[in-house]
């Protein structure tokens, strides 16, 4: 079994992709923002991080360049429905601080399992 860490604000969409996640045999680590995140990552490392981009207290960009400073290896998935900028540009973002996989919300169950799989072999997006 592979274990993911989810960096989700939103309840419901963070309860929405661990109950999909669950469905597919992941355990499933959860976090409200990146500083829990983080908190969860040292204590327990997954085997891939799923982190929403915008989020209080600590926002996804952040998330990823300190899980990354600290954890140099680990596999990284960012999601984003965007902000006051459209996503793209955030996930692109998110790619050049060195996220594996990026997905815009909405996305299918089919596009995060295939983001999880590339991302699991080291395929980039």
């Amino acid at each position: 079994m592979k274990r993911i860490l989810l960096i989700e604000d939103d309840d419901t969409m963070r309860g929405m992709l661990r109950r999909m996640l669950e469905l597919e045999n992941f355990e499933v680590m959860e976090a409200s923002d990146g500083n829990d995140g983080l908190i969860k990552y040292r204590n327990n490392p997954a085997d891939i991080v799923i982190t929403d981009i915008i989020m209080p207290n600590k926002d996804g960009l952040n998330t990823i360049d300190d899980l990354l400073r600290e954890f140099p290896n680990v596999r990284i998935i960012a999601i984003s429905g965007g902000g006051n900028i459209k996503p793209e540009r955030y996930l692109s973002l998110a790619k050049t601080l060195g996220a594996q996989y990026i997905l815009e919300k909405p996305f299918s169950r089919k596009q995060l399992l295939d983001a999880i799989w590339r991302t699991k072999d080291g395929v980039t997006s």
